[in-house]
Order: structure tokens, then sequence, then C-alpha cells
């Protein structure tokens, strides 16, 4: 039987691939929640509602750069959910009354999932899911910015 050093250095290498390994292969199986607590879940046409019902409306993108570079919905802001925090959502929400529409690749993606719960933390009060995201934007043909 082949032995492991004993080193924090080999530990820690083969738990982080175990943990890479476990987190990666149920990221495929995952569905989003039908509602987020704290939030109003909406669809596009809802999402194109609420931007013309009020001006100070805040699109917040919570997909990581790389899904942006694919395109975006037109006015929306990058803040990738690894980067939410109490911290960084005051520049882009200035008042915790401040309408903000959350969205990532869709409902197999739990980016805006975690951004929401963030933001119910950090009493955000007037909080929008937009559920399909992307995936659903695009089906529509709605305009998307690159």
């Amino acid at each position: 039987m082949t032995r492991l050093p004993s080193t924090p250095t080999a530990q820690t290498i083969l738990l982080l691939c175990l943990l890479f390994t476990f987190n990666t292969s149920f990221s495929e199986d995952y569905t989003s929640p039908d509602n987020i607590e704290g939030s109003t879940k909406i669809d596009a046409e809802t999402l194109i509602k609420l931007a013309q019902d009020y001006d100070d409306l805040v699109i917040i993108d919570s997909r990581i750069k790389s899904d942006r570079r694919q395109g975006f919905i037109a006015g929306s802001v990058s803040l990738p959910d690894t980067d939410t925090n109490c911290i960084t959502l005051p520049p882009l929400i200035d008042n915790k009354a401040t309408p903000a529409v959350f969205y990532c690749n869709g409902p197999k993606c739990r980016r805006s999932d975690r951004a929401i719960a963030t933001a119910t933390t950090c009493g955000y009060k007037n909080l929008y899911w937009f559920r399909g995201g992307f995936e659903e934007w695009k089906e529509k043909s709605y305009l998307i910015s690159k």
C-alpha cells in the first residue's frame, strides 16, 4: 500500500482535489428553488415592466466574468455572487429600499440565489429574482449587450 507523505501540503492538496471533485460532480443536478425568501420571483416581461416603472432599478448580473463576456442583459451591472457582500452592494444599490433585480444563467445556476441571500442578510428589502436569467432572456430574443 502506498502512503502519502504526512506533510500538510500533500494532505491539503488531496483534500482540495476531493472537494473539487465532489462539488463539480453534483453541480449539473442543481435546480434553483421556486422562491427565495426576501425576494419576489419575476420573469423577463416583469423585468421589462420594472425597468419602465422604476428609474432607479438596479439589475445585477451575478455571473462570473467569463459568462458575462458571452453577453448580458442591457443595463445590468456585473457583481458576481462570490464578490457580493455588505461592502460591495452599497455602491450599486444606494438605498436599501431601491428596487434591485438579480439574475444569473438560469434555473440551473445558483449564483443569483446566493447573491440574493447575501443582499437579504445585508438588509436590502426591495429585491427581485429573475430565476430564468440570461437563458430565458436569450430564448425570448430580448436585447443583449456584449
